[in-house]
């Protein structure tokens, strides 16, 4: 991947504005992990009393840093903690060495910063099945730690690119009991995009305090209707990690009920997951599939992730052909139930197709222009129930394929 890859056409117009999170530091570092000239190793450092929780990829083959944060997520310590990130190189699939290599690194930054190991959190992401060259990144570990500042969030966002082509970020600032409390985030995530979760990294920080349980639940709650249901490919990474840190440097105290802090951190966890989404490999067209009518919940995902995965589906959208019957066709595939006489398809607000047949008053001409949008929508509603869910994805175009086959190289 020596090549640069061109902007999506659909990057947010910049990079957002994250606030300063009271108690957690950045810093990046240029380690030359795979990419030459470029930073590609982050680490974040969090105060004494943060808690920590997290969400990984259920992947039968998952990574040596992903089995090592599973291992520690639910340790309580009231030690500080930190995160240290590289790109350029996954760490799955490298066996014993690869063990090896997660523990040498968490080790060096437990060293330099005063940690136990138990505390530090690593995430490596890039090509599989290279040994990672870890002195590479240990060697930049006291580099690291001198460099560590409040304002580094922006940069560490870059460092953890791989295909990505630009860094992503989302911020939210609630007033509880009279009190300010910030959350910040960033993510990596291009390609390799399918639950349980995406080849994709995410870090969440929050100066709130919150029990490590609550904080748990919470993230896994929200995991399911952002991360979760966002999809590029169908293909589901060795390497997912989803972390938040909650610092408690605010004092505000957040109990598992507050719908005031759900709701703004449902709101950056799904700003972050359609912008991953928005850099899909080769994307020109962002699309929300809406499934309702379903018989439960989980047939209506099953239908909509059907069509959202569809190679016929995304390619029709990345030709801005109307064809519906492909939207029929991941239907009745999907597996989940579903009645052929019952379905009821929208193109964003063009009633499309309706008892079992095309709707009288559809127009292909309407059908095509809709398509030509950027950002679309398709609905289907199935007529059989209150089952409902809905996803995201992007189309498929040869911009994939080329990104792909060149990974390597």
């Amino acid at each position: 991947m020596g090549k640069a890859l061109a902007v999506s056409p659909l990057a947010p117009a910049a990079f957002p504005a994250l606030p300063e999170i009271d108690g957690v530091e950045f810093a990046t570092a240029k380690a030359g992990v795979k990419y030459k000239d470029r930073t590609d190793v982050m680490l974040a450092r969090m105060i004494s009393g943060t808690v920590i929780a997290g969400v990984f990829t259920r992947s039968a083959t998952r990574s040596a840093p992903v089995l090592d944060c599973q291992e520690k997520i639910g340790l309580e310590s009231d030690k500080g903690a930190a995160i240290i990130v590289n790109s350029g190189n996954s760490n799955a699939f490298t066996g014993r060495s690869g063990v090896e290599a997660t523990h040498a690194v968490t080790a060096a930054v437990a060293g330099a910063l005063g940690l136990p190991e138990r505390r530090v959190f690593s995430s490596s992401t890039g090509v599989i099945g290279e040994p990672m060259p870890h002195a590479r990144i240990t060697t930049k570990i006291e580099e690291l730690a001198a460099n560590l500042s409040p304002n580094g969030i922006s940069d560490a966002a870059r460092a953890i690119m791989t295909t990505d082509t630009f860094p992503k970020g989302a911020m939210a600032e609630v007033e509880i009991a009279g009190k300010p409390v910030k959350i910040a985030g960033i993510a990596k995530g291009s390609g390799m995009i399918a639950p349980d979760m995406a080849t994709m990294l995410v870090y969440i920080f929050t100066d709130a305090e919150i029990a490590r349980a609550d904080l748990q639940a919470m993230l896994s709650d929200l995991n399911e209707r952002t991360f979760n249901s966002i999809t590029v490919d169908s293909d589901t990474s060795t390497s997912d990690t989803l972390l938040m840190a909650a610092t408690g440097a605010s004092g505000v105290t957040i109990s598992a009920g507050n719908t005031e802090f759900r709701e703004v951190l449902h709101g950056v966890m799904l700003d972050l997951a359609h912008q991953v989404v928005r850099d899909g490999e080769g994307a020109t067209k962002f699309v929300e599939v809406n499934v309702t009518g379903a018989a439960s919940d989980s047939d209506a995902r099953i239908h909509a992730m059907s069509i959202a995965n569809s190679p016929l589906v995304k390619t029709a959208i990345a030709g801005e052909d109307p064809n519906w019957g492909r939207v029929v066709m991941a239907i009745g595939k999907s597996g989940a139930a579903a009645d052929r006489d019952k379905l009821t398809i929208r193109f964003g607000d063009i009633l499309v197709a309706e008892n079992g047949w095309v709707a009288p008053g559809y127009s292909e001409d309407d059908g095509g222009a809709y398509m030509k949008q950027q950002y679309l929508s398709i609905t289907v509603d199935l007529g059989l129930g209150s089952g409902a869910s809905t996803v995201w994805t992007c189309d498929l175009t040869h911009g994939y394929i080329s990104i792909n086959a060149d990974y390597r190289s």
